[in-house]
């Protein structure tokens, strides 16, 4: 019987609950990393970033019990390690524009003429730049997965400001990129 990739570490997780420290490490080792670069892309922050993994783990390892299996360990983690995250800004007090409900922003759609061959690390470097709140909808949005109501829900914001919020951290990348490029 195969195991299937959904839940390919679930025996590792049974063993966590069963209190084996070695299953704790082994989970530590195959997903911090990715949760890491999760918490760097929400804060930004680099001291932030490892504090928010460690409350993360440390909250997920005690209420390990509750993980039902009903997605991946991984999405579970994931979810626990976002909320983290944007609880970490809230104590910053990062504000998001509240936007008029009844406004509908469309969103930008197609390439404009800049056809430019970018290096990973100049788009990373430039998301890095955006304000807070462009940032953190930006990579819920566009990095994450997450779908705008999902979001809103997690930032408590409107659904309008998180498309707003979208809209405008592409606009805003898409000048630091060009900024950029002119001054290589």
């Amino acid at each position: 019987m195969e195991i299937s990739q959904y839940h390919k570490h679930d025996d590792i997780v049974e063993r966590c609950k069963q209190g084996d420290q070695r299953a704790y490490a082994e989970i530590y080792t195959l997903y911090s990393k990715a949760m890491f670069n999760i918490c760097h892309r929400i804060t930004r922050n680099m001291e932030m970033s490892e504090d928010v993994l460690q409350e993360a783990f440390v909250s997920a390892f005690q209420h390990l019990h509750s993980y039902q299996g009903r997605a991946s360990f991984g999405a579970w983690l994931k979810k626990i390690v976002v909320n983290k995250a944007i609880s970490h800004l809230r104590k910053q007090q990062v504000q998001f524009d509240e936007i008029d409900e009844r406004l509908d922003v469309p969103e930008e759609n197609g390439l404009d003429e800049m056809e430019l061959v970018l290096k990973v690390e100049t788009v990373k470097s430039a998301i890095m730049k955006l304000p807070n709140g462009f940032r953190v909808v930006f990579s819920l949005y566009l990095l994450e997965g997450y779908d705008h109501k999902e979001i809103a829900e997690i930032l408590d914001i409107s659904e309008s400001t998180s498309k707003t919020q979208y809209n405008r951290a592409k606009k805003k990348l898409k000048e630091i990129l060009k900024e950029e490029v002119y001054h290589e």
